[in-house]
């Protein structure tokens, strides 16, 4: 399959739907693709199965503030060079790459690398929906481990953190990023394609195109029936906004924790959307009715563009959806990274499994 021109809108929306409220702007995203494309370069994308077994693959994306990335633009050798770090490290050549997260910006950048670079893109990611946290990608939910790992930034720093546990490699991206402009271009060690089956989440750029296609030709507005089946999944409640409220202090160093709430509009009752960088848990009446690792996302119910976290305001009229969690994270051994309580939140999981 080629990405071209035509399949950017749909493909950004597919990957805002599947950020849950995070992931980023893909906006920006958006245009240096369609700049690639024009130049008439078009990205190959590759079902994981088409690739030799022994063939490399790296996982690339944008860590730290993704709202950075729209203020400071990335010069263009940031990814090479954080591919290039962990190619000379391991002494393995990537013959292609993945996204670590098909949800919001990096459901979009990935494909410009791949171009960039000259190398095959695989239909594949580490997430299936957006994630806050490296320490939660597929490859540490399944025991394989993330270092060793590169980050670039646009000032030229390259930095390679060789050992060290997840939570580790975590925290010393997230200093680097702190300390460096917000953002930088991160790349993890050659995965052998064979081994890419049991530690990523396979068929998830296709699937983020198929969704925005359903959802775009919907047009505005939809009735609820057809939204449902264009989402493969359900509305939870369609209302105005009626408070939001924001707890500083209340999350680990680098997530904001807060809370939307809105009346619906079919019955009176009062949804309750928790969220931290993405959105979390959903209560009606304060009863759960859906959580993580079930995407939740916001939609204006006008133009069903997905509003963010960090974009939702009061007075807003919105769908709050739910689509199914991809099969990996309903697994009950990697539940736990995705289940409420890896949030702070003392809940069960609703609705999964």
């Amino acid at each position: 399959m080629r990405i071209t021109a035509g399949d950017v809108p749909a493909l950004e929306r597919g990957a805002a739907l599947l950020g849950s409220g995070g992931g980023g702007d893909t906006a920006t995203a958006a245009v240096l693709l369609r700049r690639q494309l024009e130049r008439g370069h078009e990205p190959l994308v590759r079902p994981v199965a088409s690739l030799p077994p022994a063939a490399r693959v790296v996982p690339v994306g944008v860590v730290g503030a993704t709202a950075a990335f729209t203020e400071k633009l990335p010069g263009g050798d940031e990814f090479a060079a954080a591919v290039a770090a962990v190619e000379r490290w391991t002494g393995e050549r990537a013959d292609a790459v993945m996204s670590i997260e098909i949800g919001g910006l990096n459901g979009l950048m990935p494909l410009v690398v791949a171009l960039e670079l000259g190398r095959a893109y695989v239909d594949a990611d580490l997430s299936g929906r957006g994630l806050p946290r490296l320490d939660q990608l597929a490859v540490a939910a399944t025991g394989r481990g993330i270092a060793p790992a590169a980050l670039a930034e646009p000032g030229g720093q390259v930095m390679l953190l060789a050992t060290g546990s997840d939570a580790m490699v975590e925290r010393g991206a997230r200093a680097f990023v702190a300390s460096s402009g917000g953002w930088a271009a991160f790349a993890l060690a050659p995965i052998p394609a064979g081994e890419l089956a049991a530690c990523s989440v396979p068929g998830t750029t296709s699937a983020a195109l198929a969704l925005g296609r359903r959802v775009l030709a919907l047009g505005e507005s939809p009735a609820r029936d057809r939204l449902e089946a264009a989402l493969e999944g359900s509305v939870l409640a369609r209302g105005r906004v009626l408070e939001v409220a924001r707890h500083v202090g209340r999350s680990s160093p680098g997530f904001g924790r807060g809370s939307l709430t809105l009346a619906d509009h079919a019955d009176g009752s009062l949804l309750r959307l928790e969220m931290e960088n993405e959105y979390l848990l959903a209560l009606r009446d304060g009863a759960p009715v859906a959580s993580t690792p079930d995407v939740l996302s916001v939609l204006d119910h006008r133009t069903g563009v997905p509003v963010t976290c960090d974009a939702i305001r009061a007075g807003v009229e919105v769908d709050v959806v739910r689509l199914a969690a991809a099969p990996f994270w309903t697994d009950p051994r990697r539940l736990p990274v995705l289940h409420p309580r890896a949030y702070g939140i003392d809940c069960d999981p609703v609705g999964v499994g």
